[in-house]
């Protein structure tokens, strides 16, 4: 039971499990099912075991994960919970296809050559041909990552539901440096059209675009976004409970800095990017247990890779 487990640093250095992977190994969620603890993960549960409140208003402080040494080991699992959810909730979820893992710092991927037109084949003829094969060049992962300079004494009357807000909203900062080179990759190469000024005639121009893929993602710079959302043909659109804005040909309008003032991109999300990380998010955990908190470092190796050309368009602004 979650009670009688030890926890020790040691679980966030076992060779390819996270501290929550090698707490579930001693103690599987799937042991709680129909119990009052099983919505609640292994990590959860060591919180509830010390009566570690994280949020509500009898939330906790800082301090409270060090009341012991086994609870501190908990501590660098919090941090890293934060950032991941505030890295996690922003637009890469929304335009990577998928997620691979690569234990090296270059990836190489394969591409497929499908240019024969899909039609009918005559008995006797050999059927079009598409092939898959190893790229010519490997996707090189680079390191994106912040330095927090917060000593043990600046934090530790903090509240953790405040703190944890600061730790999200790094993440969604280092996200959102990633982000641009998502786009960038996304950008590069892709089959463009252009307008001088930009209308709903544009946007709908470059839905055409798309033959045999979805124009079910448009991603605009936040000034590109605003005339956008501003347009007569959306000003009976809002936003969904999620807080997603819906074009009226189904295309969900994601806005970030990392786009460029003068280019919307069109991509069908399920098809265009390939997100490549050679790490998760990496952090010193022995400083964090131990209370050293002074420039902790986080950080996260990754690249992308994109798939389908033809699942990617551009919109270019030139005036």
């Amino acid at each position: 039971m979650y009670n009688d487990i030890r926890l020790e640093k040691g679980f966030y250095n076992l060779s390819g499990k996270s501290f929550t992977a090698a707490l579930e190994e001693l103690d599987p969620s799937a042991s709680y099912s129909g119990t009052p603890l099983e919505k609640l993960d292994a990590y959860e549960r060591q919180l509830k075991r010390f009566n570690i409140r994280i949020k509500g208003p009898d939330c906790d402080r800082v301090e409270k994960f060090f009341t012991s040494t086994e609870t501190a080991v908990l501590f660098p699992e919090f941090v890293a919970r934060n950032i991941r959810k505030g890295f996690d909730e922003t637009v890469l979820s929304s335009v990577c296809a998928v997620k691979t893992a690569c234990e090296s710092g270059q990836y190489l991927g394969c591409t497929l050559t499908d240019t024969a037109e899909y039609t009918t084949t005559n008995q006797t003829e050999a059927l079009p041909e598409a092939s898959v094969k190893e790229a010519d060049t490997a996707t090189v992962l680079a390191k994106y990552g912040r330095l927090i300079n917060a000593s043990y004494e600046a934090v530790r009357q903090q509240r953790l539901d405040v703190f944890g807000v600061m730790l999200r909203s790094i993440g969604v900062k280092l996200a959102a440096s990633v982000t641009k080179k998502a786009v960038e990759v996304l950008a590069a190469d892709a089959e463009e059209i252009t307008t001088s000024a930009l209308s709903y005639a544009d946007l709908a121009k470059l839905y055409g675009e798309f033959d045999c893929f979805d124009m079910n993602t448009v991603i605009a710079s936040p000034a590109l976004a605003s005339q956008i959302a501003a347009m007569e043909q959306l000003c009976d659109i809002s936003a969904d409970e999620k807080g997603r804005i819906m074009l009226p040909f189904g295309s969900e309008l994601v806005k970030t800095s990392a786009a460029d003032d003068n280019r919307i991109i069109g991509i069908d999300r399920s098809f265009a990017l390939e997100f490549i990380t050679g790490t998760g998010l990496v952090m010193e955990t022995d400083k964090l247990i131990d209370r050293q908190l002074d420039q902790i470092t986080v950080s996260i190796t990754c690249g992308f890779r994109k798939l389908t050309p033809d699942a990617v368009k551009v919109l270019t602004v030139t005036g």
